[in-house]
Formats: C-alpha cells, structure tokens, sequence
C-alpha cells in the first residue's frame, strides 16, 4: 500500500512484468505470484521509498513484454529524471523519428509499469497533462509529489528542457 493506493506487482523469473496502478480494472486471468518473490518484495520496497521520498530512481529487474519500438520508447522514458518531464514528441526525437509522436503515445499507452518506467513524467507539447492509465487526477498528484508544480491539468512553470 502507497499513498497513491493499492498497487498490484507481477513478476516472472526474469523481473517485474506488470504494475497496475490504483483504479485500474484488473484482469480477472490474474496469473497468481508468490508475495516472497525475490523481485515483488524489492519492487515493493522500492516503491515505498519511492513513495517516502528515499528514492528518486528504481534499480529493478524487469521484463516488460512489448514491440521493439515500445521497448524503445520505455528505456528513453526511464530516462527522464525525478522531477523533470518531457514531451512525445522529445521521445519521438530520442528513438529517432520526430514525426513518430503519435506512436510514442501509443507505446506510453501500452507501458506496463507505470511509475518504474515513468510515464506520469510525459506531457503534452502543450504543457498539459496527457492521458494515464489510472486517471489524470493520478497522474498529476505523481507529478505533485516529484515536485512539479501542476494547476487544472497544465504545468505551471516551464517544463525543463533536454532532460531525455
């Protein structure tokens, strides 16, 4: 249990596979995890630490199942700092193609550890605050408590540049 709520952990014997957020629907195929698995407790841990302020970045073992591309666009996603934010399109540039915002979207649509692979950190070009899986009110207070000041959905200060 968080502050943010009741987070739901997956692992496999490689790492951490899924993490569903507070009010997101989970599947009723649940495949059950043992809650002393090596990778489920460290996640836990660091999560609380997360969570309490102690940690600014996860150093888990993961194993997301995705597309290449998605893939991509996770790690340049994990790359964006505690507290700082970036746009699709700064993604789409990272992986390569600027015109691929879109795809970008997509692929943050399709992330499957939310907070460890940080995808509350992408906003719209905008400044505004952009779809999450769990709800915008989720997003915005993950953004409030890395310290990113946030008003009606809209970033209030500039957001940082060339954090990816």
């Amino acid at each position: 249990m968080t502050s943010f709520g009741l987070i739901t952990l997956l692992a496999d014997c490689r790492g951490l596979t899924r993490l569903f957020l507070p009010g997101v629907l989970l599947p009723q195929d649940l495949p059950a995890s043992s809650p002393k698995h090596p990778v489920l407790r460290e996640a836990a841990r660091q999560l609380q630490e997360y969570d309490t302020w102690k940690r600014k970045q996860f150093d888990l073992a993961l194993s997301p199942s995705g597309t290449r591309f998605q893939r991509l666009v996770w790690q340049a996603v994990t790359g964006i700092p505690f507290g700082s934010t970036a746009t699709y399109r700064d993604i789409a540039v990272q992986t390569g193609d600027a015109r691929r915002a879109r795809a970008v979207g997509a692929a943050v649509r399709a992330n499957p550890l939310p907070i460890i692979i940080p995808c509350h950190r992408i906003i719209g070009s905008n400044g505004r605050l952009t779809g999450f899986s769990a709800g915008i009110h989720l997003k915005k207070q993950l953004l409030v408590h890395e310290g990113i000041p946030v008003e009606r959905n809209h970033l209030l200060t500039n957001r940082q540049e060339g954090v990816v």
